[in-house]
Parts: structure tokens; sequence; C-alpha cells
């Protein structure tokens, strides 16, 4: 999905990420938890990996968790990339257990380190698209 003004690649959203992007659209970040069990999950799915039930809500996450990995880029994958370098796409671990690839906002690559509390920001990159991103706790 391309959409006019944001040059960076655009998720897919369709299907269970279309919710997930929904409530990001309004500002809350909520993951799949299974009613079956209470085990968390992302991506979205149908089915629970813990007990393999069927039967799931949305539960608002508390949007806080910590740095637990990430890679540093020198050279853009895509051209898109080449004024961000070097940049550092994370791995953030939700106080809920689930982990997500995303962008902090407000560390450089050199000042990462494993463990870093984080809490979301969501960035409104197009009228339709907001995506969750992570800043330094508060």
């Amino acid at each position: 999905m391309v959409e006019k003004g944001y040059r960076l690649p655009l998720p897919h959203v369709g299907g269970r990420s279309a919710e997930f992007y929904k409530f990001c659209t309004e500002h809350e970040l909520r993951f799949q938890r299974c009613t079956g069990c209470g085990a968390w999950r992302h991506i979205p799915r149908d089915m629970c990996a813990k007990c393999g039930s069927f039967e799931w809500e949305w539960a608002r996450s508390s949007g806080r968790g910590s740095l637990f990995s990430w890679t540093t880029a020198m050279q853009p994958m895509m051209p898109q990339f080449a004024d961000r370098i070097p940049y550092s796409p994370v791995i953030v671990e939700l106080e809920e257990g689930v982990r997500m690839v995303t962008w902090l906002t407000d560390v450089k690559p050199d000042d990462l380190k494993l463990g870093m509390r984080l809490e979301v920001v969501f960035d409104e990159v197009t009228p339709t698209i907001t995506l969750p991103k992570f800043r330094r706790a508060s």
C-alpha cells in the first residue's frame, strides 16, 4: 500500500491485522488474548499456540515494555531508508509477554541498551495508517 506523502513501506492491513491497526488509529495498543488459557499473542491469528483454543478477545496492552533485541543497518536495504542510516529496527517485549518489531522514536543506535524501559507512542503516518512505535519510558 502506498499513500501520498509517506515514503516508507506500509504494513499489509488485511485479515486479523486490519483489526490490530484499527485499534492503533484509536491510539490503543491491543493484542489477542486467549479466553481459554489467558495467553497473549501477536501476530494476530485464529488459534492459540498454547492451548489450541479458537476463543479469544482483543485486550488492551499497558503499552509498556523493554528492549529485547535490535539490529543496526549501516547500508539501506531499500532506497527509501537511505537518509535514515544508521537505523535500528527493534524488538520490544511488552509487559504482557508479546514481542513486536517496531521503531524507537528518540534513541540513537549507539544509545540502545538491552532491557531499556519503553512505552508506546502512535505515529499517524497517513490518514488511514497509524503505527505503534516506542520511546524511552518516562
